[in-house]
């Protein structure tokens, strides 16, 4: 074979920012988003964004490069900041007991002990002190540092806070006064993210949950990208936390991070007083983010057959500008502002969760609304486009795009058990190990918040030969074949309250020897070209390239281009039975970023666990030996993945070597 040619490295040029102007809405009704994504199973609406009586701005312009976020808050322009205002009344935008209204809440008895998480880019140097103006106007207690109710921390849980920034500061002064509106006797923690870049307010996510948050509001969103799955596991996977994202602002297409499978992607309606039972009526906001994602999997909750991907949205909240939300900033205006945009739709969701009470441990909140659709109020007209199939962007009976299963009538939809108060906790057991032909036993453990319940168990992908005692939750038998099964054991109590816990179970052969040792992976050296490998064009090179092997001749080389691209080298391997496997491989990365900031990413994987991501902040001279213990595959065949993303400019240049997995 002969080597491929040497690649191009382009140079970075340099980027305009957009500037956060005052747009008109006839501009804004026929301007294309900058950061949403084209659905494979939809079609981009030809001319479709929110459509605005009243002007508006961008609190944050829109991203410029890949792995960027903008927030998505878009301030009321006709409304002048002002130091004084008329609660509740037009134009001085809803305030909370409008909101505790149309929604049902039980705002005053419920919340206490719970704590809300904001995670925004940038510092508001004033948002302690706005926050106690919105709080003081409307009559509600006093959130601060001083009596532990408000706490700002950086991304990384310290005090030394990020570069101020005026449009940040009015997102995070939405943020703040929805959750105080929604659930005022919460706590609020502000994680304040050095950029808004997707791993900084990813880290400052993880931070939130490390630090108690049980409710993460995020109101932000960027373009999609091949790399989202792994972005999933590292940021955005915690079960038992609910995750809130705002569905975007330009109408009909899908952004990330509410494109992730783990999240409460929350899009946003028109809310109007009405002369009906409830008071109020709603229609879909023209602005609503909505969609088919490109990449991210389908929750195994969601139902709806016109996209194989994840649908946007899940559920929703008042979001449009024209019957926008009354809000208070000193940093980035002068005062009092009307805001709205999916940005107050994500703090009002996430509230929701918080007066519904902790969410059932091991479980995805995100799965709750739709066992509980009854308890919505299903929002049926208005749209954000045109697309096929149509419900991905107009809103109909049941299931649609811009507004998800509806908007909350009460707390129900929003809580672990059709009450909404009861949790129920399985204690995990922890990975677990048998033999082919010896009988195994195991107790499941769990608790219930409420006293006198009964609890029924269940379980899936139990190792053939197991099953689990539906009254009891023992888990007995003799296994009859080897291998790792993923297992799932789930309690539940009279109120439909659950719990969950996930582990592996390895099954040994007979005699726990490895049925056959040695390397499982083929051509790892890629001496042999690309067989039996699945690679992109041009992955396999020679020396002379613009690289060198390891050992030998060839290697595998992923991006490099300095342009937007995307790598990939997978192999099918099967790991014997009762066999120990450490997966190894040499790396070498260089590139032509600087600094620390992560720009371009490698994603090694097998089967579906992300066993590592690397970036150009990681790039050094020479290769690196990589290992990783995959024992807990044995008796399974699963693709080992190599997968390389490159932004739109400047080169990194990942480097893969003599790749082995070896059984004992």
């Amino acid at each position: 074979m002969s080597p491929p040619s040497t690649r191009t490295r382009l140079r970075r040029i340099g980027l305009t920012l957009m500037a956060a102007l005052a747009l008109p809405a006839a501009l804004l009704t026929t301007t294309a988003p900058a950061h949403a994504s084209t659905a494979p199973s939809a079609a981009r609406p030809a001319a479709a964004a929110p459509h605005l009586s009243a002007p508006v701005k961008r609190a944050c312009a829109a991203p410029t490069r890949a792995g960027r976020m903008a927030c998505l808050s878009l301030v009321r322009t006709d409304v002048t900041a002002r130091k004084g205002i008329q609660p509740n009344l037009a134009p001085s935008g809803f305030g909370p007991s409008d909101l505790q209204s149309a929604y049902a809440l039980s705002s005053s008895s419920a919340g206490s002990g719970q704590t809300v998480a904001i995670v925004d880019a940038y510092d508001d140097p004033n948002a302690e002190s706005d926050l106690g103006t919105y709080r003081s106007q409307y009559g509600l207690s006093a959130c601060t540092t001083a009596n532990g109710c408000f706490k700002k921390v950086n991304e990384n849980g310290g005090s030394s806070l990020p570069t101020a920034d005026s449009g940040w500061a009015e997102e995070e002064s939405l943020d703040l006064d929805m959750v105080s509106a929604v659930c005022p006797n919460c706590h609020i923690l502000l994680v304040e993210a050095s950029q808004p870049s997707t791993d900084d307010l990813g880290t400052a996510v993880n931070t939130a949950v490390s630090l108690g948050a049980k409710y993460v509001s995020n109101s932000y969103g960027g373009s999609e990208d091949s790399s989202d799955t792994s972005t999933d596991t590292t940021y955005f996977n915690h079960p038992g936390v609910a995750i809130t994202v705002s569905s975007g602002d330009s109408g009909y297409g899908v952004e990330y991070p509410a494109a992730s499978q783990y999240v409460t992607a929350v899009g946003g309606t028109s809310l109007s007083r009405a002369s009906n039972t409830r008071g109020w009526s709603e229609s879909a906001w023209s602005g609503a983010g909505s969609g088919c994602s490109s990449y991210d999997p389908k929750p195994s909750w969601q139902k709806d057959s016109g996209c194989s991907r994840r649908s946007v949205a899940d559920v929703s909240a008042v979001a449009d500008p024209n019957t926008g939300l009354a809000v208070y900033d000193t940093y980035g205006t002068g005062g009092w502002l009307v805001v709205g945009g999916t940005s107050a739709s994500s703090p009002i969701i996430a509230g929701v969760y918080a007066l519904a009470g902790p969410p059932a441990s091991g479980a995805y909140p995100a799965s709750y609304p739709y066992a509980h659709t009854g308890n919505l109020n299903d929002v049926t007209s208005g749209s954000n486009g045109s697309c096929s199939p149509s419900y991905l962007c107009t809103a109909g009976s049941g299931y649609d795009g811009p507004t998800g299963l509806g908007t909350p009538n009460g707390t129900t939809a929003f809580g672990s058990g059709s009450t909404g108060g009861n949790t129920v906790t399985v204690t995990n057991p922890g990975s677990q190990t048998g033999t082919v032909g010896t009988a195994v036993s195991l107790q499941i453990q769990a608790t219930d918040s409420a006293s006198g319940q009964t609890l029924t168990y269940s379980a899936t992908g139990l190792p053939a030969g197991l099953s689990i005692n539906a009254s009891t939750g023992l888990i007995s038998g003799t296994p009859t074949t080897a291998g790792t099964s993923n297992v799932t054991v789930t309690a539940k109590d009279s109120t439909s309250a659950s719990g969950s816990a996930s582990f592996t179970w390895t099954v040994n052969a007979v005699g726990g020897g490895c049925s056959s040792p040695g390397n499982k992976v083929s051509n790892g050296g890629f001496e042999s070209g690309t067989t039996p490998w699945t690679t992109t064009s041009g992955v396999v090179s020679a020396n002379g390239s613009g690289e060198t092997a390891h050992s030998g001749t060839y290697f595998a080389w992923l991006d490099g281009y300095g342009t937007t691209h995307t790598d990939s080298a997978t192999q099918s391997v099967t790991i014997p039975s009762g066999c120990k496997a450490s997966l190894s491989f040499y790396l070498h990365i260089d590139t032509s970023e600087s600094g620390s900031t992560v720009y371009d990413k490698l994603t090694v994987k097998i089967g579906s666990t992300t066993l590592a991501t690397y970036s150009n902040a990681n790039a050094a001279s020479g290769y690196v030996n990589k290992t990783f213990d995959v024992s807990s595959y044995a008796g399974q065949t699963v693709t080992l993945s190599f997968s390389g993303t490159e932004d739109s400019a400047l080169q990194t240049s990942f480097v893969l070597d003599d790749v082995a997995i070896n059984a004992s």
